[in-house]
């Protein structure tokens, strides 16, 4: 049985949560592993569940990290899953995992599962749902012909308004979160209003390299363009990501037409069953880290 977290094992193992300015080492060794997490991420990060960063620690020095964020009582997301590449294989990250899914107690467990680790999940009771896909590369193609009527700043948008989009396409209320998201600095919101309704959003933001765009939300793929166009013309020529589902052809589609290309794929995988939820608006996923 795992101990509660905060508690040495018996061979010296500590497992506590991070606390928030801690976070960041969660985010650095994401960076080391290639993932180019976002600047900010960490602040934004730590607004959605005090105790859902844990670290495994010998004699001080951290061995291994997992998050597993507790949106409600029905869901959490779990991500950051990293154990030192020198200490892997002597069951410390196995007990990490173990307090995060006690962290997550009853609740339906989401995570983004790189390709090497799927069959561990699938053994630890996680079912595939779809890839996602990061595609990548310069914002050449910023889609001059893209009709921008329409398009204001997120932040001007009633948060209940973008919560309302949120949660057709996330299984969790996360108002906190979209809060943090929109309003870091550096990070750049832009949404199509069209009568009256918000009908796509998204939000770009500056990463260890380039920008990624995510979430991009949209009824349509041409709405989705029009907010890209606003937000690769506030970004500038930049290296661009954008973490598509691949079962949504059209945010595919989008994709190809920026002129990027596949970088990294990833499997979103559950415990059990979730809120029904509408892919085909997805257009772009907020954060593998986080869902």
């Amino acid at each position: 049985m795992t101990r509660p977290a905060g508690h040495p094992d018996a061979d010296g193992l500590h497992i506590r949560p991070m606390r928030p300015d801690e976070i960041g080492l969660a985010i650095d060794w994401a960076a080391a592993e290639g993932w180019n997490p976002g600047l900010s991420d960490a602040t934004c990060f730590a607004e959605v569940d005090p105790d859902g960063f844990l670290v495994a620690e010998r004699d001080g020095v951290p061995v291994a990290t997992v998050s597993c964020v507790n949106y409600d009582d029905r869901f959490a997301f779990l991500g950051f899953y990293m154990v030192r590449s020198e200490l892997r294989g002597r069951g410390y990250g196995l007990r990490l995992w173990q307090a995060a899914m006690a962290h997550a107690g009853s609740r339906i467990v989401g995570l983004d599962g790189v390709v090497a680790q799927q069959d561990n999940y699938r053994k630890s009771g996680f079912s595939y749902a779809y890839a996602n896909i990061r595609y990548g590369g310069r914002s050449a193609a910023l889609l001059q012909s893209a009709d921008r009527s329409g398009i204001v700043a997120l932040a001007d948008v009633p948060l209940s308004d973008i919560e309302a989009s949120d949660a057709t396409v996330f299984p969790a209320p996360r108002r906190a979160f979209l809060r943090a998201w929109i309003d870091t600095p550096g990070h750049v919101g832009r949404a199509l209003i069209r009568d009256g309704t918000l009908a796509a959003w998204g939000v770009i933001r500056p990463c260890r390299a380039g920008y990624k765009i995510g979430p991009l939300i949209a009824e349509k793929r041409a709405d989705a363009e029009a907010v890209v166009s606003a937000l690769l013309s506030a970004a500038g020529d930049c290296e661009m990501f954008l973490d598509v589902p691949a079962i949504n052809p059209e945010a595919v589609t989008l994709a190809e037409s920026l002129g990027l290309k596949p970088v990294f794929e990833t499997a979103r995988m559950y415990t059990g069953p979730i809120l029904p939820l509408w892919i085909d608006r997805v257009f772009g996923v907020t954060t593998f880290e986080l869902g």
